[in-house]
């Protein structure tokens, strides 16, 4: 019976696998990385390339060899990802694996569209392989810190925007009362839309208030605007901070259930109890 309850061992093969691509702090898994780092920033440079008229038209087959290439690479690497571990669904339905995902089927999809607007579909879900620049972050440890951050300001920002907010209605209902259509101010959802624009000192210049009291009104809103756009910033840069005096991650990943903060050295996934190091 205790026996049923272990885990049962994986295939040597897989676990090398798993150690090149989910492991960034073994040679061969550095090796990885730095691979897939250049061939998305290749990706991406492609990308770009194709979208010039000129170069499109000079460069199409060239253009056309290497993406099939980077997509059977990027195809292998999916592949790959979802056999290492012994739970797919665990990385399939992950951010990461969606992104994955994404950034592969663009180039089968087109292949595949037809019909009316063929030429339009290729067009359109060839632009969405941009989409690789996002396998970057996994790649980034700070950036993991960037995400735990928002992650832990969450309430404190949306509160902040909802307090914001109203204040946009309240301003933009006052603006309505005080500038009226002869300003352009026609209605309360344009006048909030105003606000808006100013507040966060973007100042488009469509509408603007002619009257001695809506700019004032105005003037304080610009004033404002500065204040309010430090306040996110500071309680993301403060949960920033707090984050590096946590105890320190690793990139190991968990063979199981795919789950990265781990602890340095630690023998056993947190989420899953199972052996990280077989």
């Amino acid at each position: 019976m205790e026996e049923d309850l272990k885990p049962k061992k994986r295939n040597p093969w897989k676990r090398k696998v798993h150690e090149i691509i989910y492991e960034a702090d073994t040679p061969l898994g550095k090796l990885f990385d730095v691979v897939l780092l250049i061939v998305i920033l290749i990706s991406i440079l492609l990308v770009m390339l194709e979208s010039i008229s000129e170069l499109n038209r000079r460069f199409y087959w060239e253009f056309y060899v290497a993406e099939w290439i980077i997509t059977i690479f990027f195809t292998i690497e999916y592949i790959l990802r979802i056999i290492a571990i012994k739970r797919p669904s665990k990385y399939i339905f992950s951010f990461y694996g969606i992104v994955d995902l994404l950034s592969t089927i663009p180039t089968y999809i087109a292949v595949f569209m037809g019909g009316h607007n063929f030429l339009f579909a290729i067009r359109a879900f060839r632009l969405l392989r941009v989409f690789r620049i996002l396998k970057i972050t996994r790649y980034i440890g700070a950036s993991n810190r960037l995400v735990a951050a928002l992650r832990n300001s969450r309430a404190k920002i949306f509160v902040f925007l909802f307090a914001v907010l109203i204040i946009c209605i309240i301003m933009g209902t006052l603006m309505h009362l005080v500038e009226g259509d002869a300003s352009g101010f026609s209605n309360i959802p344009v006048s909030i839309y105003w606000c808006i624009v100013t507040l966060t000192t973007v100042g488009f210049g469509d509408i603007a208030p002619i009257t001695p009291l809506g700019r004032f009104i105005a003037s304080f809103i610009m004033i404002t605007g500065y204040g309010i756009i430090a306040v996110p910033t500071g309680i993301v840069s403060a949960e920033f901070s707090r984050s590096f005096k946590d105890p320190p991650t690793n990139t190991q990943a968990c063979p199981y259930c795919n789950e990265t903060r781990h602890l340095d050295n630690a023998e056993f996934c947190h989420n899953c109890g199972n052996r990280l190091n077989e």
